[in-house]
C-alpha cells in the first residue's frame, strides 16, 4: 500500500527510532504530533519544521498528524471555546504550510481511550492491552493511577499529567453535556474550523470512541456507523471525515466494519485507517487487543482489506495497537515488533488482492 504509516512518538518520548522504522518493508509515511504543545494552544512553526526536517532526514514522508486534540472547554461548550477554536484554526493553517493532508482526532470527553489492563499476558507469553468491564473501578481516579503506573514511565496520548491532575473538576465540567450537547458543540467546533481546511486542503479524520460505549457517565458520539452519518451531516464536505479504526469500531460485536468501510470509504469521507484485531474475551464484550492476523482475533482482517481494495481506498494507513513481543516492552500497545510483522500482513493481504483482481 503507496502510504503505509507507523505512529511516532518522538525521539523524547519513544525508544523506537525512525531508522527502525524506515527498514519495515513499505512503510512510507510517519504518523507524527508534538506532545509538547499544551492541548488548546496554536502549534509553533518552528517545531512543525523540525518534526518534518526529522522524518524525512530518515527518508520518509510526514503526511499525517495524529492527533491535534480538541480542548475540553471546546467539547464542553464554554463561552471561551471561541478562542480556543481560533488557535486550532491557525494550527491547520501551519500544518498545511508543511504539506500536512489529514489530522486524526477525537471528540471524547475526558478520556481519549481507556483500558483496564496495559499488560494482560496471553498465552504464549507476550501481552497486550485489555478491556474488561467488571474491572472498571466506580472511580476514575483508580483507572487514571493505574494507567499512569503501567505505563512503563511513558506520557500516554490522551493522558496528560497535566490535564488528569485537574480530573474532578473536568468531571464537574461535563456534568451538563449530554450526547445531544456534545454533538451540538461539535457541529459548532466543526462550522468554525471545515472552512478553513478547505482553503488549506487539510481533511479532519474523526477517530471512534474507544471503547465504544459510554463509561462514568459521559456521552459518546462515534460508536457506529449511525453515529457516523449524523457527523457526516454536521457538515457536508469531505474535509469533514473519519478515521476508521476497525479495533475501536470492532470492540462492539454489532458493528460489521467491513460494511462501515464500504459506506464512507467509498464516499470519500474516510481519509485515514487504523487497521488492527481484537480478541473478544466473552459474551459481555471484553476484549483484549491481539495479533493483526484474522485467525488469532475475532476480525476478519481479509474482509476489510477487501472491502478497502473494492472500494478504491488509497488514503493513509497503519496498522495499530500491537502486543509486546520478543522482550520489547516500550509504549504500551505501540512497540516495533509486533506492529512491524502487522505491516507485513497487511500489505502481504494487499498484495494477493491486488493481483487476484
Amino acid at each position: 500500500m503507496k502510504n503505509m504509516g507507523f505512529r511516532w512518538y518522538g525521539p523524547k518520548d519513544d525508544p523506537i527510532t525512525l531508522q527502525n522504522i524506515r527498514q519495515i518493508p513499505g512503510t512510507t509515511q510517519v504518523v507524527g504530533a508534538l506532545f509538547d504543545v499544551p492541548v488548546g494552544e496554536v502549534w509553533p512553526k518552528e517545531k512543525i519544521a523540525e518534526l518534518k526536517r526529522e522524518v524525512e532526514a530518515a527518508g520518509l514522508k510526514l503526511e499525517v498528524i495524529e492527533s491535534v486534540n480538541i480542548h475540553d472547554d471546546i467539547k464542553i461548550g464554554k463561552p471561551s471555546r471561541d478562542q480556543y477554536i481560533e488557535n486550532y484554526k491557525q494550527t491547520i493553517r501551519n500544518l498545511a504550510e508543511y504539506g500536512i493532508k489529514v489530522i486524526c482526532y477525537n471528540f471524547m470527553p475526558v478520556f481519549d481511550w481507556l483500558r483496564t489492563d496495559l499488560h494482560y499476558v496471553l498465552a504464549d507469553g507476550s501481552n497486550d492491552m485489555a478491556f474488561e468491564a467488571d474491572k472498571l473501578a466506580d472511580d476514575p481516579q483508580e483507572i487514571i493511577d493505574s494507567t499512569r503506573n503501567g505505563s512503563n514511565g511513558y506520557t500516554l496520548p490522551g493522558w496528560e499529567p497535566e490535564r488528569l491532575a485537574t480530573i474532578e473538576g473536568l468531571f464537574k465540567a461535563y456534568k451538563d453535556v449530554d450526547e445531544a450537547k456534545l454533538r451540538e458543540n461539535m457541529k459548532y467546533f466543526l462550522d468554525a474550523i471545515i472552512p478553513v481546511c478547505e482553503e488549506c486542503d487539510v481533511r479532519m479524520a474523526m477517530h471512534p470512541d474507544d471503547p465504544p460505549r459510554p463509561l462514568f457517565g459521559l456521552p459518546r458520539i462515534y460508536k457506529n456507523a449511525e453515529d457516523m452519518r449524523a457527523i457526516e451531516a454536521m457538515h457536508e464536505s469531505k474535509y469533514n471525515g473519519f478515521t476508521i479504526c476497525t479495533g475501536s469500531l470492532g470492540e462492539n460485536p454489532n458493528n460489521d466494519v467491513p460494511a462501515i468501510i464500504r459506506e464512507f470509504v467509498a464516499k470519500d469521507r474516510a481519509p485515514f485507517i487504523h487497521a488492527r484485531n481484537i480478541k473478544f474475551m466473552n459474551a459481555k464484550g471484553d476484549f483484549h487487543e491481539s495479533a493483526h492476523l484474522s485467525e488469532c482475533g475475532s476480525l476478519d482482517m481479509y474482509e476489510i482489506m477487501k472491502a478497502l481494495h473494492d472500494t478504491h481506498f488509497d488514503g493513509y494507513i497503519r496498522p495499530d495497537h500491537g502486543r509486546n513481543i520478543w522482550g520489547e516492552d516500550g509504549v504500551p500497545g505501540y512497540g516495533l515488533y509486533d506492529r512491524a510483522l502487522g505491516i507485513a500482513y497487511l500489505n502481504g493481504l494487499w498484495e494477493a488482492l491486488e493481483k487476484n483482481n
